[in-house]
């Protein structure tokens, strides 16, 4: 049900292969969340296929936009806001989704604004589902954030929205390209996340183990050494150890240090809390490593339930919808970029 009053920001996200459509209110209360996956049709080549992503989201824009506007009972006159994610991401499955919130923002008259897919991935903390059992994290900054996902891994201390630090990044493969490339060394397809949670959940890893890069004075990540181990034990040892306990030992050592080095920015800065967000934060062992650190140190944690740290649309409203308060609409000529940095790292001087 829409109150009259509130701000409803039809959200679009087109930067990989979900093409997403979905209503948020206020930039907080979440109506419709439609999510359209491409993963059957790229399973067969073990990875995107960027030209066949672009094409499917032209396919599937427009029904998307009409059943988020259906599941939140909304009309396009009582829209506030079209947004829409411009980067970064794969260029032609961008400019799909840019060009169609061009569209709409023409032939309804509203406003449109870009939006930066990894704040949307920040904002997806604040999102009301409705659930009892899912509240949304407290606006309480500064704030510490993990946003790690297949093309991203980064540590960002969040001043206030829109004022982003970056604290720490990784130095070659992000975490989630690196749980995918295992996947697939351990033949559990596509897409290769899900796949090493499901089977890791059935592993033991004993004394097995990868380790990770360490940097003095740095909150940096570098996954490229534990996947070649990974790759190098397959080939010695083949039979050895189980794709389960090989698995679940390749997830601990990844997400263990992404919760040290995320906890050790959050006490570093005095952060009020911890936030998980991107496609790695639904990771099982991830979060439960998480919430266990920032309880054992007394500081809040909050992780998006699982589907809205995939890529979704709602994060993008709400993303949209704080941008559009800060510093008003964007122009038609808003442009897309593959690489487009939430954050910059200041330099301490030393």
């Amino acid at each position: 049900m829409v109150s009259r009053g509130e701000h409803l920001v039809l959200g679009l996200e087109t930067s990989c292969d979900e093409t997403a459509a979905g209503v948020v209110a206020d930039g907080t209360r979440m109506l419709s969340n439609i999510v359209a996956t491409q993963e059957d049709l790229h399973a067969h080549f073990g990875g995107v296929v960027p030209e066949v992503a672009s094409r499917r989201h032209t396919e599937l824009v427009t029904i998307c936009v009409e059943r988020a506007l259906s599941e939140a009972a909304a009309e396009f006159g009582e829209l506030a806001l079209i947004a829409v994610t411009h980067g970064p991401g794969l260029i032609g499955s961008l400019l799909v989704g840019v060009s169609a919130a061009k569209a709409y923002s023409l032939a309804w008259d509203l406003p449109l604004v870009g939006v930066n897919h990894l704040e949307a991935h920040v904002c997806a903390n604040f999102l009301d589902t409705g659930s009892a059992q899912e509240a949304p994290a407290a606006c309480e900054f500064p704030a510490v954030c993990l946003v790690a996902s297949g093309g991203h891994s980064e540590i960002v201390l969040i001043r206030d929205l829109g004022d982003y630090e970056l604290l720490g990044s990784t130095r070659d493969d992000a975490a989630g390209e690196a749980f995918d490339k295992v996947a697939r060394l351990l033949g559990l397809g596509f897409p290769g996340g899900p796949a090493l949670d499901r089977a890791a959940r059935e592993g033991h890893p004993g004394d097995l183990s990868f380790p990770i890069a360490r940097f003095p004075n740095s909150l940096d990540f570098s996954f490229s050494g534990p996947k070649t181990a990974v790759a190098r034990l397959l080939e010695a040892e083949p039979d050895k150890h189980s794709v389960a306990d090989v698995a679940a030992a390749f997830e601990r050592s990844v997400a263990d240090v992404l919760v040290a080095n995320t906890v050790a920015g959050a006490q570093n800065t005095g952060a009020r809390q911890v936030l998980l967000a991107g496609g790695v934060a639904a990771n099982t062992y991830l979060r439960q490593a998480a919430r266990a650190a920032c309880e054992e140190l007394g500081i809040p944690v909050h992780v998006p339930p699982p589907g809205l740290c995939t890529d979704n649309a709602a994060m993008v409203a709400a993303a949209g919808f704080f941008q559009w308060q800060r510093r008003g609409p964007d122009g038609l000529d808003l442009d897309t970029f593959s690489v487009l940095p939430l954050a910059e790292r200041h330099e301490s001087g030393e």
